[in-house]
């Protein structure tokens, strides 16, 4: 009975083991997989928005334009996001960047993203002293819109990009595993009516923000 005992738990720790051992080699496949989607979005070589003014009201009660834009980005495929619209108390507003350059970024053990870069829009502000008003575009420690794997709600993933976020913005963690740098831009302009603004994040950190008139024939038409 003792004997039969014993070869029972032995087939039970060999069953258990055997399901311990598939669900750790189901995991790896599936953290390698995410790790791949993650790497093919960081390999492209920049960010690109539009942005178009929405509206322009007057506020009697503080005598100022309140100037609506409508924020377009683009994901590293270049298929548009969700449109954002931002209102600011003026016109001359800014949009800040983040481009992180990885030497060795290490998201998981023995698997580390050489040389790839993460082109980020972060905020859009008016600078108006104690009244400057600012918006997120990409909230810190979330996965950035456009680099989201879909369909897949995976804790890995959710994990990896908390550490690009402190990888990104804590200097000596960065330091630590070999980040070449962190570097923030915030150009700005003018933005009126009329008027279609893109912005693009370059490769090697640069943001710049390029205007062109709207065509005449959509001039006073609302476009749906």
């Amino acid at each position: 009975m003792k004997k039969l005992i014993k070869s029972f738990v032995i087939v039970l720790l060999i069953i258990g083991c055997g399901v311990f051992i598939q669900q750790r080699i189901l995991r790896y496949i599936n953290e390698n997989r995410v790790l791949r989607e993650v790497i093919t979005r960081l390999e492209a070589d920049s960010r690109i928005a539009e942005v178009l003014v929405t509206g322009v009201n007057f506020n009697e009660a503080t005598g100022k334009k309140i100037t609506t834009i409508k924020f377009l980005e683009y994901d590293t495929q270049g298929i548009p996001l969700e449109p954002k619209y931002f209102s600011f108390p003026g016109n001359i507003i800014q949009f800040q960047s983040l481009v992180i350059r990885f030497d060795d970024f290490y998201v998981k053990k023995n698997d580390p993203l050489k040389g790839k870069s993460a082109y980020l829009f972060w905020k859009v502000f008016l600078l108006d002293g104690a009244n400057t008003k600012e918006f997120e575009i990409t909230k810190v420690s979330q996965i950035p819109l456009g680099y989201r794997i879909e369909n897949i709600g995976n804790i890995f993933e959710e994990k990896l990009w908390h550490k690009f976020w402190e990888y990104a913005l804590n200097p000596e963690v960065a330091k630590k595993i070999g980040i070449k740098n962190a570097q923030i831009e915030a150009p700005g302009t003018m933005f009126l009516p009329g008027t279609l603004y893109t912005i693009k994040i370059e490769h090697d950190g640069g943001m710049r923000i390029d205007a062109r008139s709207l065509p005449a024939i959509l001039r006073g038409e609302k476009v749906l």
